[in-house]
């Protein structure tokens, strides 16, 4: 059954504001930070500074520090992280999978079933409670994963280094691949999958592709071939934009949804042989991995303050990877 927290995961531009406004023609030399705080109601001139400070500012398309004096005609444009929300937050002694952490920043690497931020039917148990108890702090989140996907969440711990990385993933400079086992065998080595993505017309629940982009916002996935299996593959993708639900809805369009997918179709034997021992293969491998194959595997971006591109790389999980495994032994058996 498909639950409110399925879909709890929200668009990940929705984690960011973006301003743009133009100085007029009469404008006399004022500060940008006080030009800006004057306009944007509910903002605070410290928080303003603090995305200078991240290069978030962009006037007539460069960089600008806090005291740049704005000028008649210039184009202004600010991206700030949606501040927190307004809810209380308990820390939770949940146990985390740190893969690096400094002074700026963390990388996580979630478990499938752990929902990241507090939402519908998960007031508890998130990964911001066990990031709360860890740092004493609130975590700033920079992306998200959803709840059974699992792989790599990079974490701020101050709000400029938040808005130098929030303004990466909102222009899609940041890096991030994923791992999909898909059904079905993909004809190409690799591919890109265009179609706009809203919620589905017959269930809100779940997300749907619109390929005449008359309705929902403008989605790409990139693909290229891992591994074939006869009946699935294993690919890698790679999101140029950071849809709900974005890989899932694509593949399910394509008519190669994820593996062990419910919500998208994936636990249906849709691909191979009718015989009774091929279809108990594939129910052991659902047994496995009652999640859809889905891991967030590298994550790559610069970091605030050293200015250095970072990249991570994690292992499949082992739910994952023994079905990769079964599916590898399948394919040897059959082919013999």
């Amino acid at each position: 059954m498909v639950t409110e927290e399925d879909i709890d995961i929200a668009d990940e531009q929705e984690l960011y504001e973006h301003f743009h406004f133009t100085a007029d023609k009469g404008q006399t030399p004022l500060r940008i930070d006080k030009f800006l705080f004057d306009r944007m109601s509910g903002t605070s001139r410290n928080r303003i500074q603090n995305a200078a400070a991240a290069g978030s500012i962009i006037v007539n398309d460069s960089p600008v520090k806090s005291n740049y004096k704005v000028r008649p005609n210039d184009v202004i444009s600010i991206v700030l992280p949606h501040p927190p929300r307004d809810k209380e937050i308990y820390p939770e002694n949940i146990p985390l999978d740190i893969v690096y952490e400094d002074d700026d920043l963390l990388v996580v690497n979630k478990a499938a079933g752990m929902v990241v931020h507090p939402g519908f039917g998960n007031f508890t148990g998130t990964l911001v409670h066990a990031l709360y108890y860890y740092l004493n702090a609130a975590p700033l989140l920079v992306h998200r994963i959803d709840k059974n996907t699992s792989g790599l969440l990079l974490v701020a711990k101050n709000e400029i280094a938040q808005t130098f990385l929030a303004k990466q993933f909102y222009e899609h400079t940041a890096d991030r691949t994923y791992y999909a086992l898909v059904w079905g065998d993909i004809e190409e080595p690799e591919g890109t999958i265009t179609g706009n993505i809203d919620r589905s017309a017959k269930d809100r629940k779940i997300m749907a592709v619109y390929p005449d982009g008359d309705k929902g916002k403008h989605a790409v996935t990139h693909y290229k071939v891992i591994e074939r299996f006869d009946y699935v593959t294993l690919v890698e993708c790679r999101l140029e934009t950071g849809r709900t639900h974005q890989i899932r809805a694509h593949f399910r369009y394509i008519k190669h949804p994820l593996f062990a997918d419910e919500v998208y179709g994936g636990m249906e034997i849709v691909k191979g042989t009718v015989f009774t021992r091929y279809k108990q293969f594939v129910e052991n491998c659902f047994s496995i991995m009652p999640r859809q194959a889905l891991h967030a595997k590298t994550l790559g971006f610069i970091h605030p303050a050293k200015k250095e591109r970072m990249t991570f790389d994690s292992e499949l999980p082992q739910d994952m990877a023994e079905v990769v495994g079964k599916w590898q032994n399948q394919k040897k058996w059959s082919t013999h």
